[in-house]
């Protein structure tokens, strides 16, 4: 992606990665229907039911719900009451009374008793009739769209607390009695109600906004009746037949559309949810670097202390420690004596704090002893600290920072991500950055495709160079992998860093595929070639 919405712009008219993503997904989707609909063509027709008008409405469905919805009546179901009906001979009743309501039904009905298909008498057979006709009016392609349109336009949804879980599920109380529009429900709701569902202390329904009298109809069960024209006119079959329909809509319709739905809903509900995640990510990740200065990274803690890390502009460790300014210990001046001496010894331009427990007494701490201590001209900066113990903890550091202790590391990787946000950020996985809401609510499949796109576009934005970059963010360049950014770190290693980009051809298993997409990304600051420090890809230096 990043290579075609950099270096191929002729081609695609000049999209962005961003269009070039959705473009991305909506083939994905497109192709997913493809298989589908071959899938579906391929069922019917060895069912031998593949009519010319069928396989064109198959054919021509825009959507996986429409398909769906025209392959309902031919997908093959574990047998179900209508079909032990059919195997009792029993759709000639059923079409009988469908297709002249003046029949009477129970009359019909005598001349289908058959002892050995278990059809005793004529409740029996009617009972039976009115299963082939359920099956019928809910596997309709055309009213399930329309029943599906007006409950998207017209329901409200509905959550209630189960009885008894009022205690337990005191945070879902907003949602104990809660009651809106379907269409407008927005995401954060969405995801709170069904999380409230999935852990037992809610249920969530479809209604209408006003509840039914007794005995009124649903309005679907009206428009089912209306779309195979049956009413109550009087005649001998007509009380059975809007029977069908009523237990059409309750046993069959309903419950398929709400699932349908709230899976619609939920889908929506996690895209807009990853969405936001993207964007927070991208604001963390293209964060302006404050540059390679000296910097202290302070890790607050309360009980612990505050762990203290001094780095030099290039993110080595110069020194490190733990003060106590806060309570409980509260010892104020062992912990001024401290940080005032590390500043002067390592002439530290910067005091990044992390923003986790304790970061406001840390803070205030820091900017007393900066008022009381004019000669020293550190600036103080709160930084999101969100990842840093993830990234302590993790193999990648204890292989970086092998010497230091996990909580110290911490405080590190806070120097670090003051002076280049991007550089240190990717070294975390970015689910463990924390940018949004209901992260363990969505697909967590899409939730790191699209986080890794984040990263993958920011870091190709702003490139990489070669000599000083770690193997993960070097991974994160387009073209290359886990291993080949490993391979460049000990290919420089050994030839005391890069001096032209023609040199990454050298780089074991970096072959020309890989040269072609990466090579515009990578940048090498004080090389042979000018150019290799620019954004200008090897292919046009002529």
């Amino acid at each position: 992606m990043p290579i075609i919405s950099r270096y191929r712009k002729e081609v695609t008219g000049g999209l962005d990665d961003t269009q070039l993503r959705n473009l991305d997904e909506r083939l994905s989707y497109l192709r997913e229907l493809e298989d589908r609909r071959e899938t579906i063509l391929n069922s019917i027709r060895e069912q031998e039911k593949l009519t010319p008008e069928l396989e064109k409405q198959i054919v021509t469905a825009e959507t996986k719900t429409a398909l769906e919805d025209l392959y309902l009546p031919y997908k093959p179901k574990r047998r179900t009451k209508a079909q032990i009906a059919r195997e009792a001979g029993l759709e000639r009743l059923a079409d009988m009374l469908f297709a002249d309501p003046s029949l009477t039904p129970e009359t019909e009905a005598k001349n289908f008793i058959n002892a050995e298909h278990k059809i005793e008498d004529e409740k029996a057979a009617l009972e039976g009739a009115k299963q082939i006709l359920m099956e019928r009016f809910s596997e309709d392609a055309t009213l399930l769209e329309k029943l599906r349109h007006f409950l998207r336009s017209e329901a409200y949804l509905k959550s209630e607390v189960i009885p008894g879980k009022e205690k337990e599920g005191e945070k879902f109380r907003d949602y104990f009695e809660h009651k809106e529009p379907f269409s407008g429900v927005p995401s954060h709701r969405a995801l709170a109600m069904f999380r409230g569902r999935n852990v037992g202390m809610l249920t969530i329904a479809f209604t209408l906004e006003t509840d039914l009298e007794p005995g009124q109809k649903h309005p679907c069960e009206l428009m089912v009746g209306q779309f195979w024209n049956i009413e109550d006119a009087g005649r001998a079959a007509d009380a059975w037949l809007l029977e069908c329909v009523r237990w059409a809509w309750r046993v069959k319709l309903a419950t398929h559309l709400e699932t349908d739905l709230l899976s619609d809903l939920r889908e929506r509900s996690e895209a807009d949810a990853i969405d936001v995640f993207a964007l927070n990510l991208k604001d963390l990740l293209l964060a302006a670097p404050a540059g390679q200065k000296a910097t202290i990274g302070l890790d607050p803690g309360l009980r612990t202390g505050v762990k203290v890390a001094v780095i030099d502009a290039t993110g080595k460790v110069l020194d490190h420690g733990t003060i106590f300014p806060t309570p409980p210990q509260n010892r104020l001046h062992e912990a001024e004596l401290t940080l005032v001496a590390m500043c002067k010894k390592h002439g530290v331009n910067l005091i990044a704090i992390g923003n986790g427990t304790g970061s406001r007494e840390t803070e205030k701490f820091v900017k007393d002893v900066l008022k009381a201590h004019k000669e020293i001209q550190a600036q103080p900066v709160m930084v999101n600290e969100a990842g840093a113990s993830v990234y302590s903890a993790s193999e990648f550091a204890s292989k970086e920072l092998p010497d230091y202790d996990v909580t110290i590391r911490g405080a590190i990787s806070i120097a670090r991500r003051l002076q280049d946000p991007l550089a240190e950020l990717v070294k975390i996985e970015p689910k463990s950055i924390g940018v949004g809401q209901y992260q363990h609510d969505v697909s967590q499949s899409r939730l790191a495709k699209s986080l890794d796109a984040v990263i993958e576009d920011c870091v190709n934005g702003v490139g990489v160079e070669i000599n000083t970059a770690s193997a993960p963010l070097l991974a994160r360049v387009s073209g290359l992998n886990q291993s080949i950014a490993n391979n460049i770190v000990e290919y420089r290693n050994s030839v005391g860093g890069l001096r032209d980009r023609k040199q990454l051809k050298d780089v074991p298993r970096l072959g020309a595929k890989a040269f072609e997409q990466a090579a515009g990304f990578l940048r090498i600051a004080k090389g042979d070639n000018p150019l290799d420090a620019s954004a200008v890809h090897p292919e046009s230096y002529a």
